[in-house]
């Protein structure tokens, strides 16, 4: 007979990332854990199976593996298990899938939301899990969706695909509703043109490779915050766009870190989203965009708290 130390109660998604609605069924999974005195596994899947089944059509992640990881287990996983799918394990039947679950896991239960598939074409719902859990004897808790009041007061189910719509149209602010947090992505400082220094606005660059495959904010100007690999967590003015003052093609991510001076070059930072200030547009002098950029500072510094406060979002 299995020992209580080899159960586990185990949850199973692409859960990228990991959004409040994630996080619901997580919790859940961790209680039921908690109860049967289990190990708590989530089980997520990179590269997303559309990766495999509809090339091309995968689309933009919203945290890299090890952001997701990370955030698992900050959400109470003890372990988490990373699946490659390939060909085969794409292949097999709902009543295969659990059966290799069942041999390789021996959970006691599995924690799903409400629109899990699993299986070839996912013909595996809701219904087929509850009664293969039967069969196979573990219970299946179904979570119930998570539902959010964005900032135009409508009512939505959380998803990620909702907020990889909302990233896409620079409502940050809704993101972060979504996620619990603001959005972030994380890369190498590189040298960019160097324009703000001789405008008085120095800035520094992320990596483009950084935020290749990632959901990237509409073109415009934010506020937000820059952490520092120190530890530190600076109030920022942040850039997305081409530049089109200066009649830029290369879409660039940058920020304005507020009161700070020193060189941060190849070092890693994490930009934070959380304010929408405007669109990107073309100023017809290097003295109206100068002028433009101390407006947004002043904007920044008015409804962004400073970083001793160490706010999770600027008021909206």
């Amino acid at each position: 007979m299995l020992s209580s130390m080899s159960l586990t109660v185990v949850s199973i998604g692409n859960f990228d990332g990991v959004h409040i609605g994630h996080r619901a069924i997580l919790g859940r999974a961790v209680s039921v854990a908690r109860t049967h005195g289990a190990r708590m596994v989530a089980m997520t899947f990179d590269p997303s199976p559309a990766h495999l089944l509809r090339p091309g059509s995968e689309p933009p992640r919203l945290m890299s593996l090890d952001q997701r990881v990370a955030a698992l287990k900050q959400a109470g996983a003890d372990e988490v298990r990373i699946l490659t799918p390939t060909s085969s394990f794409l292949s097999h039947s709902p009543d295969q899938f659990v059966a290799e679950l069942v041999a390789a896991e021996h959970p006691v239960a599995v924690v799903e939301g409400q629109n899990f598939r699993f299986g070839k074409d996912r013909v595996g719902d809701i219904a087929a899990l509850r009664e293969l859990g039967q069969r196979y004897g573990f219970e299946a808790v179904i979570v119930e969706p998570v539902e959010v009041v964005l900032q135009d007061l409508l009512t939505m189910p959380v998803s990620s695909t909702l907020v990889r719509w909302l990233v896409a149209r620079g409502r940050v602010g809704d993101v972060a509703l979504c996620l619990g947090q603001p959005y972030a992505i994380t890369g190498r400082v590189v040298r960019g043109e160097q324009r703000g220094r001789t405008i008085g606005v120095p800035t520094v660059n992320l990596d483009a490779e950084a935020w290749a495959s990632r959901s990237v904010p509409a073109d415009a100007v934010y506020g937000g915050f820059v952490q520092l690999a120190d530890g530190r967590r600076l109030v920022a003015a942040i850039s997305v766009g081409v530049k089109p003052t200066f009649a830029g093609r290369q879409r660039v991510i940058e920020a304005h870190l507020l009161d700070f001076t020193g060189d941060l070059y190849d070092q890693v930072i994490t930009i934070q989203w959380t304010r929408w200030l405007r669109d990107q547009q073309v100023f017809p002098s290097i003295a109206a965009l100068s002028a433009q950029l101390q407006r947004d500072i002043d904007h920044v510094r008015q409804f962004c708290p400073m970083v001793d406060k160490q706010p999770s979002t600027c008021p909206t």
